[in-house]
């Protein structure tokens, strides 16, 4: 045994060795990588990759495939969905492969100019990160699809599609060459261009100079002309915020299909995915407040980004402290930029993020993680969130949101309404991608702002970002006329869980810490059979819950991996926070409020 250890571990160490060679010896010289993209079957859900290497000089070769998707923080490993790989010479004649590591493939290539590689994608899984095949159509995410060759992600190249002969259309940003065959400049942008490939429906709209094309697969409950104005007032108030529109095109591909809406962002382009009758009158503004933020990300992220967010590495988590940033202030943009655009009033516009401030604050993990850490942790909590998240973590979308809007009013209120976030947004935007396009790091962010405000914000990033201490919204609000009343709600009585029926069973699918209900035993799992001997069900067990005062105490039934028990519990209370605003302006705040919530877009 460990004498098969001990060659196990000098076998490790000589390939690590020979990966490191390989990679100094193949970033010394220029090769070209073309692919070509198949869809023969698609009923089976595969779609074949041709991978076309060039101008080699080496021994030996090693590709890669990523482990996740930029703007989706959680490794997927895609390699998973790869079979069949193959690689032969330019005449075709079988070349020696072997798979090294999870994601990576060796290949001798006996210094032969070219080297062609095959291999198989299994693609079902409709979801904005992931890639997706069927008789209906073909959706694909470049880095769940497309190879690398190891440290030569900086080459050109170009995509031949070749679509199923019943699909008569192909979406993407990338530009087309003519016969099905795109361009692209590197490897990362490659696959920053999704792909829809099917029968699906265009239509355009200009808006900031731009031409924007949306993308329609599935049938819903859309209007076309509806979509085109609206869609084109998002584009123009943000284009507003930022000063500037970067693009020459953009593209929307929305699939409309029967689950929950999402997005994922792409530097000229973007994907939605949202529930096919989401276009009617209640959930209408859901899906414009989505157009508007994965439009907003095309300034945040993907190109004033933190530095370890592009060039990206492909094999591992890249880890950042700023995702409260990328998303937290994309989430504040998006909300008011359809107050910009005159989808909701001032009362609308407070309504949602005195909500969102509301939500934050009595969420047990808030006074647990701080949000710069809940960034850094997205690759294990944010994307894996489990039964006891809500007690350990906070989301950075809705942190990060609150904490843009603190920054906001103090910028407001600070130059009388002559700056806004915005300014702060475009210097960033100068600064680290105008400029030099290199992205910054947690202290480059801080000091941005510091030379910005021209004053120490230690006192904030320390307390709200680093820090867990309750955002003082009395302070903040106070400059644009807003009193806000002490948020300390009358304490009521609560069990501590949220429950769900399954199967016909009513189970505990929350505990929150510090409640009655951890106090005294129950779980998560836990079925919940009767309520002082009465058979309940979950409008039942409310009614039963809701006539007990904190310190009354009841029986409750239960089973636990089949195993009956019967609980006694005291009921507990809790005082939620809840924030409330009233107006009570001067002409200056009055000033500074309208300047706030001002409507930009006619």
């Amino acid at each position: 045994m460990r004498t098969f250890e001990a060659k196990s571990i000098q076998m490790k160490k000589s390939i690590f060795l020979l990966l490191g060679f390989i990679y100094f010896s193949l970033g010394s010289y220029a090769v070209n990588v073309d692919y070509t993209l198949g869809m023969s079957h698609p009923n089976s859900h595969y779609f074949e990759v041709d991978m076309e290497i060039s101008d080699l000089k080496e021994k030996f070769i090693i590709v890669k495939m990523p482990v996740w998707a930029p703007g989706s923080y959680l490794v997927r490993e895609f390699a998973k969905s790869v079979n069949q790989v193959k690689a032969v010479d330019g005449s075709g004649n079988p070349l020696t492969i072997e798979k090294v590591t999870k994601n990576s493939w060796r290949i001798e290539t006996k210094k032969i100019k070219t080297v062609k590689i095959s291999y198989e994608v299994y693609a079902f899984e409709l979801s904005v990160r992931t890639s997706f095949l069927d008789d209906a159509h073909g959706y694909v995410n470049g880095t769940s699809m497309f190879m690398y060759l190891a440290e030569n992600k900086d080459v050109a190249g170009q995509l031949t599609i070749k679509p199923h002969q019943s699909f008569s259309k192909i979406s993407t940003a990338m530009k087309s060459k003519g016969g099905n065959v795109y361009s692209f400049d590197n490897y990362d942008h490659l696959v920053d261009c999704p792909i829809e490939i099917g029968n699906q429906s265009e239509f355009h709209f200009d808006a900031a100079g731009v031409d924007h094309t949306v993308a329609m697969y599935g049938e819903g409950n859309y209007d076309i002309p509806t979509l085109q104005r609206d869609m084109a007032k998002i584009v123009e108030a943000e284009t507003i915020i930022m000063g500037e529109n970067p693009n020459e095109e953009y593209l929307f591909i929305i699939h409309n299909i029967t689950v929950p809406s999402g997005g994922l962002e792409h530097k000229n382009s973007t994907t939605l995915q949202v529930n096919r009758w989401t276009y009617d009158e209640d959930g209408y503004l859901g899906f414009i407040s989505l157009v508007a933020h994965e439009y907003f990300h095309l300034w945040n992220v993907k190109r004033m980004r933190p530095k370890t967010l592009g060039p990206f590495d492909y094999d591992c988590e890249n880890y950042t402290d700023l995702l409260w940033v990328m998303e937290g202030f994309t989430s504040y943009y998006d909300e008011l930029a359809l107050r910009r655009a005159g989808f909701y009033s001032q009362e609308e516009y407070l309504g949602k993020l005195f909500s969102t401030i509301n939500y934050v604050e009595n969420q047990p993990g808030n006074r647990v993680q701080p949000v710069a850490h809940a960034s850094f942790d997205a690759w294990i909590k944010a994307y894996r969130s489990n039964e006891n998240s809500v007690n350990t973590t906070i989301s950075y979308y809705s942190k990060g949101q609150i904490l843009a809007a603190m920054l906001d009013l103090y910028i407001i209120h600070k130059f009388k309404a002559e700056k806004t976030l915005d300014d702060f947004l475009k210097m960033l935007y100068a600064d680290f991608y105008k400029k030099s396009d290199v992205g910054y790091t947690e202290e480059e962010f801080q000091a941005t702002l510091e030379s910005f405000l021209d004053e120490d914000m230690d006192w904030f990033f320390d307390k709200y970002v680093y820090g867990t201490q309750i955002v003082n919204y009395k302070k903040f609000f106070k400059g644009v006329g807003l009193d806000i009343r002490d948020g300390n709600s009358s304490p009521s009585p609560t069990l501590g869980i949220k429950t769900k029926n399954s199967g016909g069973k009513l189970i505990i699918t929350t505990v929150y810490a510090g409640s009655a209900a951890e106090q005294y035993g129950l779980s998560v799992n836990d079925e919940i059979i009767a309520f002082e001997e009465y058979r309940v069900d979950k409008g039942d067990f409310s009614d039963f819950v809701q006539t007990k005062l904190a310190g009354d105490k009841f029986d409750l039934l239960i089973a636990r991996d089949n195993i009956l028990m019967t609980y006694e519990i005291t009921m507990g209370e809790q005082q939620r926070l809840q924030y409330i605003y009233s107006k009570n302006f001067d002409a200056t705040t009055e000033k500074q409020f309208n300047h706030w919530l001002r409507v930009d877009i006619k």
